[in-house]
């Protein structure tokens, strides 16, 4: 079992960049496929990126495409989310979430992950 804990969120104006981290506990990190996901008020969470075991494959939602990169330090079992260009938008609670694989593969879905963190908040104003 893997826990998550985001840190990095805040408030920023638009156009401004801000750079989440997701830690995660125990040895095992790079077992592990990763993923953001976000969830604005009364709107349902919504997949953001996500990043293969190894870092080799990522598939990222065309809202933050361009904008966003991912990461991953395996050495460090830490995962990365940069934002830039931020938009009004984006403003929402930002999680991540793990799912045990080591096949290569990245999915969207949520129910996919079977861990979460605890959210950080990101808010956008103009």
């Amino acid at each position: 079992q893997v826990q998550l804990v985001e840190s990095g969120g805040g408030s920023v104006q638009t156009g401004g960049s801000l750079r989440l981290s997701c830690a995660a506990s125990g040895r095992t990190f790079s077992s592990y496929a990763m993923a953001w996901f976000r969830q604005a008020p009364g709107k349902e969470r919504e997949f953001v990126v996500a990043i293969s075991w190894s870092g080799g494959s990522t598939y990222y939602a065309d809202s933050v495409k361009g904008r966003f990169t991912i990461s991953r330090d395996n050495a460090k079992n830490t995962m990365y989310l940069q934002m830039n260009s931020l938009e009004l938008e984006d403003t929402a609670i930002y999680y991540c979430a793990a799912r045990l694989s080591r096949s290569g593969s990245v999915r969207y879905q949520a129910d996919s992950y079977p861990y979460w963190g605890q959210g950080t908040q990101v808010t956008v104003s103009s």
